[in-house]
Order: C-alpha cells, then sequence, then structure tokens
C-alpha cells in the first residue's frame, strides 16, 4: 500500500507542475501581448485557458482517488490538500492570463495613443518570478523558496499602487485616453491579483513542509 501511494503522489506531482507549466506559459504570452500587440497570441491564450480548466478537473479527480483509495495521513496528506489548493489557484491564474487577453482585444479595437500609458515590464517580471518560485517550492518542497515568494508580494503591491496612483492622476488631464487609463488599471489589477494566488500557492508549501499556517499572520512571512 506505502509503495502504491508513493508511487500515486509522484503522479500527482508531474499533473500539478504540468498545469503550473501550462500557466507560466500563459502569464509569460499575456505579457508578451502587452509589449507586443499581436493579436495572434490572445487567440492562444484563450485557447490554453480551456486546457488548464479542463487539467484542473483531471487533477482535482486524482487528489480524491488518492484520498480514498489510500487515506493518507500526517505528511502525505498535507501534500494532497497543498495539491488541491494550488490546482485551485493555478486555475484561477489562467483566467487572469485569459482576463489580460480579452482586455488587450479590447484596447486594439482603440486608437493607440503615440506613447504607452504605463510600462508593464518591472510588475510582469515579478509578478512570473512569484509564479515560477511558488511552484520551484512545490517541487522541491522548500519553505524557504516559498517564504521569499510571500516577501515578494508586497513589491508587486507597491508597483500596482504606484502605477494606480499614476494612471489616476492622468485620466482627468487626458479625458480622450480614459479607456486607455481603464485597460491598464485592469491588467494592472489583474497582474497584481496573479502575484496574491501565487502567494496563496507559497503558503500552502509553507504548510505543506512546515505544518505552519502562515496565512493572515503578517508577521509570519
Amino acid at each position: 500500500m506505502a509503495l502504491h501511494l508513493q508511487r500515486d503522489l509522484e503522479h500527482l506531482k508531474r499533473e500539478i507542475l504540468a498545469v503550473g507549466t501550462l500557466v507560466e506559459e500563459a502569464i509569460s504570452k499575456s505579457l508578451r501581448l502587452l509589449s507586443d500587440r499581436d493579436p495572434a497570441l490572445i487567440d492562444e491564450i484563450l485557447e490554453g485557458d480551456h486546457v488548464i480548466d479542463r487539467r484542473e478537473v483531471e487533477v482535482e479527480e486524482e487528489c480524491l482517488k488518492v484520498m480514498a483509495l489510500h487515506q493518507p495521513m500526517a505528511a502525505d496528506l498535507r501534500f494532497v490538500i497543498a495539491v488541491l489548493k494550488v490546482n485551485n489557484d493555478l486555475e484561477r491564474m489562467g483566467d487572469l492570463a485569459g482576463n489580460i487577453a480579452r482586455r488587450c482585444r479590447h484596447a486594439h479595437m482603440q486608437p493607440p495613443s503615440s506613447e504607452p500609458l504605463v510600462n508593464f515590464d518591472e510588475l510582469g517580471e515579478k509578478v512570473l518570478r512569484m509564479v515560477h518560485a511558488s511552484l520551484d517550492a512545490l517541487v522541491r518542497s522548500d519553505a524557504a523558496i516559498a517564504r521569499d515568494v510571500c516577501r515578494m508580494d508586497e513589491e508587486v503591491d507597491e508597483l500596482h499602487r504606484a502605477l494606480y496612483n499614476r494612471v489616476k492622476r492622468y485620466m482627468p488631464e487626458n479625458p480622450a485616453l480614459v479607456e486607455e487609463a481603464l485597460n491598464a488599471l485592469t491588467v494592472s489589477r489583474s497582474l497584481e491579483r496573479i502575484a496574491d494566488l501565487a502567494t496563496n500557492i507559497a503558503e500552502d508549501i509553507v504548510f505543506m513542509v512546515d505544518g505552519e499556517v502562515i496565512r493572515h499572520q503578517p508577521d509570519g512571512h
């Protein structure tokens, strides 16, 4: 029974990492879309979101099967619970990448300004780094990496606040570009939410490895 359980847990790890890879690709494409304005990427991201949705259901079914067949205990049970929660957060990240794609499709219908209102490079790079590190923490069962991800979330929040304040000041002075400003705010908010979900994953890894709940504990990160 123990060998069968370990085999199924390894399979579960491979499956959740496969979903994570799809989500990283979707986020990366959404960031390319913001800079390249390539309409072909929009359909790729939205089609990929459907694949992520299907894989999320499959991983959830695998988790439930492992719990029903093996009734795991202690660390093994924490791992399965973590995978269930990570799986849900990854699916939501895929949705947010899709939201960025839809917003870009809408923006492409508007005449662009001579200069982009905001540059998402730094924000996007930090968000993608958080997502990658949270999955790395899962692969390695490394709580230290996970805690680093939690600390990075504040940097993303600061960038989002700075962008929000800049756009808010810009809008009254440039009423013709209100639509572009709203698009920028929506994209920034989506990226900030992806970072929040990466933080959720990191917190789940800390629980999985150390058995410690650090969610809602600002000093616990």
